[in-house]
C-alpha cells in the first residue's frame, strides 16, 4: 500500500486520505476517475482497502502515533506523516462511525432481566434427575415494542452463554 501511495504527489496525499475517511464514515469515498492516471483498477482497490483498514484499525485499537508511523515506515518522504495528520484530525469522527456501525447491527436493547435457579428432580423418562436449571427472562425493546424472551438452560448451555457474553464484552471494550 505504501509503495502505491508514493506515486501520488505528497501535496495530494492528505486530500485522498480525507476522502478515504469520508468513505469510512459513510459519506462519498474518493472517485476512481480522479486517480485513473496514477493507479490501475486493481491497485486503486488495494490502496483504498488498505487505507480504510488502516484508519479503522488505528482508531479501533487506539493505536499511538508511533504505532501508526511504524506501520507506514516504508512510506518515505513524508507520506506517513501526511496519513497520520489526517488520522489525528479525524480520529473522533472515525470512532463515532465505527460505534454507529456496531450499534446498527441490531436495534434491540435489553430493558430488564430476571432469573431463577430451579432443580429438576425427575422427568417423565427418568425417575431421579437432580439437574439444576436456570430460567432467564429477558425484556427486549425492539422498534419501540417490548418483547419478553424466556429461556431455560442447563449448566452447559449457561456456560456457553456466559462465554459468548464475555467475548462480546471484549469486542465492545476494544471499540471504546
Amino acid at each position: 500500500m505504501v509503495v502505491l501511495l508514493s506515486r501520488l504527489p505528497l501535496t495530494e496525499c492528505p486530500k485522498l486520505c480525507h476522502r478515504v475517511v469520508d468513505g469510512v464514515c459513510g459519506r462519498e469515498p474518493p472517485c476512481r476517475a480522479d486517480y485513473s492516471a496514477t493507479w490501475s483498477l486493481e491497485e486503486w482497490l488495494e490502496l483504498l482497502d488498505s487505507l480504510s483498514a488502516l484508519f479503522r484499525l488505528a482508531v479501533g485499537n487506539n493505536s499511538s502515533d508511533e504505532e501508526v508511523l511504524a506501520g507506514l515506515s516504508d512510506a518515505g518522504g513524508g507520506y506517513g506523516e501526511a496519513v497520520l495528520s489526517v488520522l489525528r484530525a479525524r480520529r473522533d469522527e472515525i470512532h463515532q462511525a465505527l460505534v454507529e456501525r456496531t450499534n446498527s447491527i441490531s436495534s434491540a436493547t435489553l430493558q430488564d432481566f430476571d432469573w431463577q435457579l430451579k432443580l429438576a428432580l425427575s422427568s417423565d423418562k427418568i425417575s431421579s434427575l437432580q439437574t439444576p436449571l436456570l430460567s432467564l427472562s429477558l425484556d427486549v425493546r425492539e422498534n419501540g415494542a417490548l418483547r419478553p424472551i424466556v429461556m431455560e438452560m442447563n449448566r452447559e448451555e449457561l456456560h456457553t452463554l456466559i462465554s459468548s457474553l464475555e467475548a462480546a464484552n471484549k469486542v465492545v471494550l476494544q471499540l471504546k
